[in-house]
């Protein structure tokens, strides 16, 4: 991945992530947008296998989430959110993505059910009002995902899978040099 599409992804990721835990909706129009950048990205940069690479890396993304969300397990949003980011970084990245978000997923889910228990739930409150961010929005805007016990933003484990593989890929170009 070159600088454009780190970039991309970035901000692809940071308004996805904020607008995901505020309303726990990613607006389609962010993703459409972003899908359409990255395709006629890799199609200026890269012509015809750009291309390829584009629809093989939306594929990746959008597939198994979208199997994902039919079982109710995510939504809509998420899906085109990860056809969006496999159009932008390809197959393997989106994958890497995808198995790590999984993963830092389940994290989440435990550590809600130990915490929405009736010992951990009023420290849970107190420990997520600290977070909230003083530019305005309102608490309830903020933590109304966490009242609910028992569904949390998937950005949540996004955000730390995509800085995870980001990390692996810095670290396999430092050892490439």
């Amino acid at each position: 991945m070159d600088i454009i599409q780190t970039a991309a992804l970035a901000v692809l990721l940071i308004i996805a992530f904020v607008t995901d835990v505020k309303s726990q909706i990613i607006p389609n129009r962010l993703t459409v947008s972003f899908f359409a950048a990255a395709w006629l990205y890799q199609f200026t940069v890269h012509g015809k296998t750009g291309l390829i690479a584009a629809a093989s890396g939306a594929a990746a993304g959008f597939v198994p989430l979208l199997l994902l969300h039919l079982a109710k397990g995510i939504g809509a949003g998420d899906v085109k959110l990860f056809a969006a980011i496999g159009a932008w970084a390809g197959v393997w990245i989106v994958l890497q993505m995808l198995f790590y978000a999984i993963l830092y997923a389940g994290l989440i889910g435990i550590v809600l059910l130990l915490v929405n228990r009736s010992f951990g739930r009023k420290i849970w409150l107190e420990v997520t009002a600290l977070t909230v961010p003083s530019s305005g929005w309102r608490k309830h805007q903020w933590l109304q995902w966490t009242e609910s016990g028992n569904k949390f933003p998937f950005m949540l484990a996004v955000a730390p899978a995509a800085i995870t593989v980001w990390s692996m890929l810095q670290e396999v170009n430092l050892w490439g040099r």
